[in-house]
């Protein structure tokens, strides 16, 4: 049962969304499972059953069984036998006894007449009395009815204007409406009954919206108060109508359902069917009664006890689900709730990768860039940051070491970075003070466990490869500081600095996995390897202190070998995508899409990760009226617009969604759209980096050139850069001259 709009009204109500509507409740009649050759008719009377009904022909085969008994005569031969006492001739005190000797049947064979008159007789008597149960059955059934709809008004009484209750019914695959219409409803057109044949999403912008066809070819649509009503019902209603029938009137109209593409047999049906509806049940009452595990919600719903009463308390009386049940239901949740936690990281770990290379291309465009680019660093092998078992620095193998285990090892390596950390301290300090940095972080000494783990992954647990057990971070605000902070680091302590890794920000080298770029300074101080990492602020501010995690995710799950984050569904059952659109909806149960505003980056996300599931479930009308609502959003924020590369990629995923429904039209408008895009930034990048090659074809002259000397070309390349990086380190100068003037001690070097 679910409350849905009435057309006549609009939904939400002033005082707020969902406040008078009643929530989706699966009870035992959605979850009841039938003979799959018989679904009940509406004529059907459950109460009925075989043995109230006197079969015709049994009931004259048993009165000419009784009556033939009748004509059975059982003949008996007795034998009297008398005595007297005392002596015989006297013939005193005679006695007689009478003894059976002997005992016969005789059967007189009745007429034909007889038997007819019988077993009519007979049928007579037993037509009248099934019509006097039939009576009594529908006496019953009226009166069950009368109560039920009692029932039902009692219960819906105070459901609010243009609100309408239906219940959906599995079992007769009925739409039934519960409550009573509000005072402008409009009655000539109101669904009061359906039996369905196909339902399908409608493309409402509130996402709430279910279009259904009855065998009768009737059309109607039900638009959700709770859009996790209208997708609960959707899937139930697809499995619903997936189900094989012999019923005549369901037959000639069955729906092309999902589900019915699925090699199941009807078992697995009804398990899949009763699983997935006990899950959206378990995840409604969380929601409404405000108790989702790890959520700020309070009071008794913290109680495992007080959850399963929520549960219980929707089930008819006498139809409790058992704890067993509950249980299971709830381990399943979790279940269901981890893999939506990992597919919804998967997601934001690719989309913080697409923000860093997209940023990374930008801040190439600094005209101070080419000349950092130019930079060999010091003792910089050029790795990508992760793997890297030939490192050039590490921590002194002192002598005492030969005689340690690796733990013991790591224990006296953490005691130097403890020693040493007081002078990382005050260099950071002097360093963060002279250049007005944006952020400084000192610490905490790495764990003997952490660098064990370190050692193991990257350096064949060599634990002396570990430069940063004592460690500090930097973020500068743009390259021209980092620029001044190696000059400032040189001038000062340079005789401390063992390397300056710049390579992840070059733009011959891979980024470190997750796509983040840094700087990292290695110093020697008291005798111990110690790090400063140096971050950029436009980097950094992207994931902040949780950079760390975003890179440990990344490789641990390999992220940077695919581009499609909804990659991560491959695989999946059916069964599985929808409830993890469960956990979506609960995800996002407080939000409604058409609530979501630009600046709701954790609903943005949600709601992305939730489209993808829709286009891989089939349900590309909702995925389609997702995706248009997050590009909207994009569109409204003043941080990425309609140009941005997050933007495009939705309008990627939207165009998507309109060619799986055979939207062809606009789906090519989209496709001729984002190629213009990608030209125009080919052509950016072009007029960046223009070579020779581009006047080739029109210059006959260069074609001649190049013909008699093949090496022009790269001559001509190099001679171009050496001009870009000159030019680059004129910008850096007039830069250096104007906002780090106190790095001359005497004029400029």
């Amino acid at each position: 049962e679910a409350a849905f709009v009435d057309p006549a009204y609009s939904y939400p109500p002033a005082e707020g969304q969902g406040k008078h509507a009643i929530e989706l409740q699966a009870t035992p009649h959605l979850l009841h499972k039938v003979d799959p050759t018989h679904y009940a008719s509406d004529d059907d009377d459950s109460l009925v059953s075989d043995g109230s009904i006197v079969d015709l022909e049994a009931a004259k085969d048993k009165a000419e069984a009784d009556f033939r008994k009748k004509k059975v005569a059982k003949v008996t031969t007795m034998e009297e036998k008398v005595s007297y006492r005392g002596f015989p001739f006297l013939k005193c005190c005679k006695s007689a006894e009478t003894h059976v000797v002997g005992e016969a049947y005789s059967m007189e064979e009745p007429t034909a007449n007889e038997i007819r008159r019988v077993r009519e007789k007979a049928a007579r008597k037993a037509a009248k009395k099934n019509k006097s149960l039939m009576n009594a059955h529908e006496e019953n059934k009226e009166r069950r009815l009368r109560r039920e709809q009692r029932k039902n008004a009692e219960k819906y009484k105070r459901v609010a204007e243009g609100i309408l209750i239906y219940r959906l019914d599995t079992a007769k695959r009925t739409i039934t409406l519960l409550s009573g219409p509000s005072s402008n409803t409009d009655l000539e057109n109101l669904l009061r009954h359906m039996v369905v044949a196909t339902a399908t999403p409608s493309n409402d912008s509130t996402r709430r919206g279910i279009c259904l066809t009855g065998i009768d070819g009737s059309r109607a649509t039900l638009t959700a108060c709770e859009q996790r009503t209208a997708i609960a019902w959707l899937e139930a209603i697809d499995m619903m109508l997936s189900q094989n029938s012999n019923n005549p009137k369901i037959l000639h109209k069955q729906s092309s359902s999902q589900w019915a593409s699925q090699n199941l047999n009807q078992s697995q049906r009804e398990s899949i069917q009763e699983s997935y509806l006990n899950l959206a049940l378990y995840s409604n009452n969380l929601i409404h009664t405000g108790q989702i595990p790890g959520s700020s919600g309070g009071g008794k719903g913290d109680s495992q006890a007080g959850i399963y009463y929520s549960i219980e308390s929707q089930h008819v009386s006498g139809e409790k689900v058992s704890e067993e049940t509950l249980e299971a239901i709830a381990k399943r949740r979790a279940v269901i709730k981890d893999s939506w936690d990992f597919y919804r990281m998967i997601c934001s770990l690719l989309r913080d990768r697409r923000k860093y290379d997209e940023l990374y291309r930008k801040m190439q465009l600094d005209p101070v860039y080419p000349y950092l680019n130019s930079m060999t660093g010091l003792n910089d092998p050029g790795d990508d940051g992760y793997a890297n078992n030939d490192k050039i620095i590490m921590q002194k193998n002192l002598p005492k070491f030969a005689n340690m285990s690796r733990t013991e090892v790591c224990k006296a390596l953490v005691q130097q970075a403890e020693e040493a950390l007081v002078s990382l301290v005050d260099i950071c300090k002097a360093l963060a003070g002279s250049l007005g940095m944006e952020e400084v972080g000192v610490g905490p000494v790495k764990e003997v466990s952490a660098a064990i783990r370190k050692a193991e992954k990257k350096y064949d647990g060599d634990v002396l490869k570990v430069t940063d057990y004592c460690r500090a971070l930097l973020v500068v605000k743009d390259f021209p500081t980092l620029l001044a902070l190696l000059e400032l680091a040189r001038d000062s302590f340079g005789p401390l600095v063992r390397r300056v890794k710049l390579s992840t920000l070059k733009s011959d080298h891979n980024a470190i996995p997750g796509g983040y770029r840094d700087c990292k300074i290695n110093l020697e101080l008291k005798e111990h390897i110690c790090e400063i990492q140096v971050h950029l602020w436009p980097m950094w501010v992207i994931c902040g202190v949780d950079g760390f995690r975003h890179y440990r995710h990344c490789v641990e799950y390999s992220t940077d070998s695919f581009e499609d984050p909804y990659d991560a569904l491959d695989g999946l059952d059916r069964k599985t995508m929808a409830e993890l659109i469960v956990m979506a909806e609960e995800a996002v149960a407080d939000m409604p899409l058409d609530n979501v505003e630009w600046y709701h980056e954790k609903y943005i996300l949600d709601y992305f990760a939730e489209a993808g599931l829709f286009l891989r479930h089939g349900l590309t009308v909702w995925a389609e009226v997702t995706f248009r609502q997050l590009v909207k959003l994009r569109y409204e924020s003043p941080d990425i617009g309609a140009d941005h590369h997050e933007t495009r990629l939705l309008e990627k995923y939207l165009e998507m969604a309109l060619r799986e429904q055979n939207k062809t039209k606009e789906a090519d408008h989209l496709r001729d759209k984002l190629k213009r895009y990608e030209k125009e930034k080919e052509r950016e990048r072009d007029n960046a980096k223009k070579s020779l090659w581009d006047t080739m074809f029109t210059d006959p002259w260069v074609a001649v050139d190049m013909l008699m000397d093949p090496l022009k070309l790269e001559r001509e390349q190099e001679e171009r850069r050496k001009k870009e990086v000159k030019a680059s380190k004129k910008q850096w100068i007039k830069i250096r001259n104007k906002r780090f003037k106190f790095l001359d001690s005497g004029g400029r070097n």
